[in-house]
């Protein structure tokens, strides 16, 4: 088992470093925030333009096509949550030697992962999409190249789970945030192309993604071999370290197979009733829950390597902290944004894409509920990570998701509309909620299931509902269905957001951080 290299010898923190960890953690953020407020005007841009090239059925072939590829996705994520949490426990433990056989060992397997993913789907994947799936003859072949295009962009983002993991690993965010940005400035270029060009526009879209993936391998390497010792490949490759981090991925794909199958299958799902104009709907629906989701995401990221570390250094009750403030933090940021994006969704999908498809305002909110509740259970799935418990939680959890599935079939074989056959999810994202803190219990006698239950769950949920009404309100005074009203009612329903956050979601240590720090920033500033 993973939790046997977990020593009951490890070392307490001092004061001093954990002081150092939370201002790492709010640079951290900061690094992270601004790379998201650059990538989100320009994701928003590129995905008018690109529905607008391609058209709403194009972009829903692309959309479904591509999503199948994605539900594969487990099989990164898995491998990432393995690599950031072993990588980032052996930095807590200082071992320069492990963290350089962890690199090894992780860069080989990834390499098999993504040799085995592209054997199977060139066999299975193209049978699937030319014998079942929903799409017009006369854009198959188009199908076809999205495909492979799509395996391809898949197996090198597999090879480069281990250098991101490093750099998420050593906290190097600002990094982080630079290559991301590349990555957008680069989609943004495609963008302009296939404007001017009169090739298929569908085939060279999906070429020129699998290229942009290439490049931001390429950054990723050559800065991690230059700025990280460990990241000097080598024949290097431990079996004994291999099964135990195999063992966590391999349950840690189970659950991050619930989430991709979920996701996508119904999305094939929605396809086979429906056709590709509603998987455009969907897809829409999806990066607007991307796009409010990052900047929840961008936070738990920057706290996740910390509470690996304090609980590898042995600081268990401080993990702990850090994971339960984690996740009211994560789910006021997220909601944040979501509330007035919710009030305005018609008006703000229509200023954005100008033809909005069916069933995409409704689609975008229940998934956006959907995240908000996720969101509370982020830095606890850190909190489990990090002891090396998760074959229970995935496997438990995977079930759980799944059951989504079977939902929303038969809610569209009954005649149900698309955003019926994603409702189910709020309850099963639920009870996943409670879910993981059960479990985090039973492996961490420290834990507290109803300091969560009260303090974390019940705390955001009041906060959200006071929020949320208060949002409406000002939205019935000051409307919404014109640029300026759109702008003055989301700056007021944010503010006030944040003013009821800070009185009521905030402890008092919390509350008078903030001050001190707000009082130092002000001092410095009469002081310059």
């Amino acid at each position: 088992m993973v939790n046997n290299t977990i020593r009951d010898t490890q070392r307490k923190l001092p004061m001093s470093q954990l002081t150092s960890d939370k201002k790492r953690i709010a640079k951290n953020t900061l690094f992270l925030y601004f790379r998201l407020l650059f990538t989100l005007v320009v994701s928003l841009y590129t995905s008018r333009v690109v529905l607008q090239v391609l058209g709403v059925s194009d972009f829903g072939i692309y959309n479904v096509v591509g999503g199948f590829i994605n539900m594969l996705a487990f099989l990164n994520l898995g491998m990432t949550g393995a690599s950031q949490r072993f990588l980032s426990y052996e930095i807590g433990k200082g071992d320069g030697q492990r963290i350089h056989l962890v690199f090894c060992t992780s860069v080989i397997t990834h390499f098999a992962i993504a040799a085995i993913v592209f054997t199977l789907m060139e066999i299975f994947g193209v049978w699937i999409l030319n014998s079942y799936m929903n799409i017009p003859e006369e854009r198959m072949t188009a199908a076809n190249w999205v495909l492979q295009f799509s395996i391809l962009t898949f197996c090198f983002s597999t090879i480069n789970v281990p250098f991101n993991s490093c750099i998420v690993a050593h906290e190097h965010m600002n990094v982080y945030a630079y290559i991301s940005i590349a990555d957008v400035v680069l989609k943004l270029a495609i963008v302009f192309i296939i404007q001017f060009v009169t090739f298929d526009l569908l085939i060279l879209y999906a070429f020129l993604i699998f290229i942009v993936q290439i490049i931001i391998q390429l950054i990723y390497y050559f800065y991690c071999r230059r700025h990280f010792e460990e990241c000097h490949i080598s024949a290097l490759f431990d079996k004994k370290l291999f099964k135990e981090m195999f063992s966590f991925a391999g349950w840690n794909m189970i659950g991050h197979l619930g989430f991709s199958f979920k996701g996508q299958g119904v999305n094939i799902i929605i396809n086979l009733f429906l056709g590709t104009a509603v998987n455009a709907a969907f897809g829409i629906a999806r990066q607007v829950n991307g796009v409010v989701n990052n900047f929840a995401y961008n936070f738990s990221m920057a706290m996740n390597p910390q509470i690996i570390k304090l609980y590898a250094a042995g600081s268990n009750e401080e993990s702990l902290k850090l994971s339960y403030s984690g996740a009211r933090f994560t789910f006021f940021l997220l909601t944040m944004i979501a509330i007035p994006l919710i009030i305005n969704m018609d008006y703000v999908l229509k200023l954005w894409l100008g033809d909005v498809p069916e069933y995409t305002s409704i689609l975008a909110i229940v998934v956006l509920l959907n995240s908000a509740i996720n969101s509370m259970s982020n830095t606890i799935t850190t909190a489990i990570y990090a002891r090396g418990h998760v074959k229970l939680f995935q496997t438990s959890l995977a079930a759980l998701l799944l059951l989504e599935l079977p939902a929303a079939y038969v809610i569209l074989k009954l005649g149900g509309t698309p955003y019926e056959a994603i409702l189910p999810s709020l309850i099963t994202v639920s009870l996943s909620l409670l879910l993981r803190i059960v479990i985090l219990k039973r492996y961490e006698s420290a834990c507290c299931v109803k300091e969560y239950l009260l303090d974390c769950i019940v705390r955001c949920v009041l906060i959200f509902l006071i929020g949320y009404g208060l949002s409406c309100f000002i939205y019935s005074i000051v409307g919404g269905n014109t640029l300026y009203s759109l702008i003055l009612n989301t700056v007021i329903s944010i503010v006030t957001y944040g003013l009821i956050v800070f009185l009521l979601g905030l402890k008092q240590n919390e509350r008078k951080m903030i001050l001190r720090k707000v009082q130092g920033l002000i001092n410095y500033r009469n002081n310059k």
